[in-house]
């Protein structure tokens, strides 16, 4: 996975190299690694991150709460 695809990834999750570094209770040095090109994406990582982007892409955002307050 290429350091682009990879907050690619991320921005389609909605989370950021805190999140990612939250979920997998790892460094964020190592993620923010990853997201620049000074660390490989293991291979693993990377279908997952994959499967939730695709899911997202898929899924995209409601529309019909835009605006919405409390009644």
């Amino acid at each position: 996975m290429t350091p682009e695809r990879f907050s690619e990834c991320l921005l389609h999750i909605r989370w950021t190299p805190i999140n990612l570094a939250s979920a997998l209770q790892c460094d964020l040095s190592w993620v923010e690694a990853m997201e620049v090109g000074n660390a490989e994406v293991p291979a693993g990582l990377g279908e997952w991150l994959e499967t939730l982007a695709q899911c997202h892409e898929k899924a995209g955002v409601p529309t019909t709460y835009r605006g919405r307050g409390h009644d």
